[in-house]
């Protein structure tokens, strides 16, 4: 193997592809010593997948060149990976294995977090392609990469980051001059569409990249989809109330009962909480002090514990009464039927301790570090106490 090339199924790899493709001679490519490798997330839009499988899987059989899709095996890397398909004539994409990034945010309640590297990425892209390639290429080899021409420090940070030595990365998008303009403008006239975005449906970034109202006009088109998108952040905001999809904005609150066209979403969720068993859960953080600036806060600690499960509305009464005594504060969600009973509120000095009882979708597993126990009671002067009425 001498050249892998990395297709992430967007618009600038997609471009670069198809460009390679119309002349495999002009860009020094053997297709018996290529491979194109692409890797299921598990949650590709829909569309993005279905115009992937409808222009560009016939381009590499006609071809002949080798499609290798990949996918994660396991939360933890050691699980290894999983080959879904490996064929010179493709005939469809498949979307997932057997463990994908969603699986990973549901059972932790919360959602991927903004800012620095793009860790769900490296997660369910980077890690696997790397590790493929080290299991399959026996010498050195070049790996192409779709960064356009306006991604030039991407490309620096690829190299210096990379983790596999007999590797050069190769970016023909930024060597053409090629922006996401220029690759948008040439998959249309090669191949008659407007080529859509490709990320997961629950990403974090659109705010970010100021493509927020296309994204919720998407997310119209997939009501079913933006239901499920919007309880997993819904499960995540009730275990941590800043754990919003977008930093200080959440996806929630993007779509209104008051506008027709978000009618169709906003049932989704509604179908989506009542439908699925919920829990409560017992949450207690501890938010310490950093070690090297005390007015700095460190890395949180947290243990979620699952009480017992049933219906929203006998669960949230439950936890309503557990919240009828002095001290306590009950919050309720008046429109999704959640409520929340705070034992113990985060003050404003370091280190901050908070405490609680909720109602939520049943998807949450138990975490807890082994030396939580220890860290709270450092914390807070006292072990806890026991949760009265559960």
């Amino acid at each position: 193997m001498e050249y892998v090339i990395n297709w992430g199924r967007g618009v600038d790899s997609t471009a670069y592809l198809v460009a390679v493709l119309d002349d495999l001679e002009a860009h020094g490519i053997d297709p018996e010593r290529t491979a194109v490798i692409t890797m299921a997330t598990g949650d590709e839009w829909e569309d993005t997948d279905a115009d992937a499988e409808r222009h560009i899987l016939p381009l590499l059989a006609e071809k002949g060149l080798r499609l290798v899709q990949l996918a994660r095996a396991g939360q933890p890397m050691s699980a290894g990976i999983d080959v879904l398909d490996d064929s010179r004539s493709p005939k469809r994409l498949i979307r997932r294995g057997r463990w994908a990034l969603w699986d990973e945010m549901e059972a932790n309640g919360t959602v991927p977090q903004q800012g620095g590297v793009r860790k769900c990425s490296i997660r369910a892209k980077g890690d696997v392609g790397d590790l493929w390639c080290k299991e399959n290429t026996n010498g050195p080899f070049r790996q192409m990469i779709g960064f356009n021409a306006d991604e030039s420090g991407r490309a620096v940070r690829d190299r210096k980051e990379s983790k596999l030595p007999l590797r050069t990365g190769v970016y023909p998008l930024i060597d053409w001059g090629w922006t996401r303009k220029k690759c948008e403008d040439f998959l249309y006239e090669r191949l008659g569409v407007r080529w859509k975005k490709s990320y997961c449906t629950f990403c974090c970034y659109p705010v970010s990249m100021g493509a927020l109202p296309a994204h919720l006009d998407r997310m119209r088109s997939f009501p079913e989809v933006a239901g499920r998108v919007l309880r997993l952040e819904y499960t995540s905001t009730r275990l941590n109330p800043n754990s919003r999809l977008f930093g200080r904005r959440s996806l929630l609150e993007q779509f209104d009962r008051a506008r027709p066209q978000d009618h169709a979403v906003l049932d989704a969720f509604c179908a989506e909480l009542e439908s699925c068993d919920w829990a409560i859960y017992h949450l207690r953080r501890i938010l310490p002090a950093s070690s090297a600036d005390p007015t700095v806060r460190g890395q949180a600690l947290r243990s979620v514990k699952r009480l017992r499960t049933g219906s929203r509305a006998p669960l949230s009464r439950t936890v309503e009464r557990i919240g009828n005594r002095p001290g306590r504060r009950v919050e309720h969600d008046g429109v999704y039927g959640s409520v929340r009973t705070w034992r113990r509120e985060r003050g404003a000095v370091l280190p901050m301790t908070e405490d609680f009882i909720v109602s939520a979708p049943a998807f949450v597993a138990d975490k807890q570090k082994k030396s939580f126990e220890e860290k709270w009671a450092e914390a807070t002067g006292a072990p806890p106490a026991s949760i009265p009425g559960t």
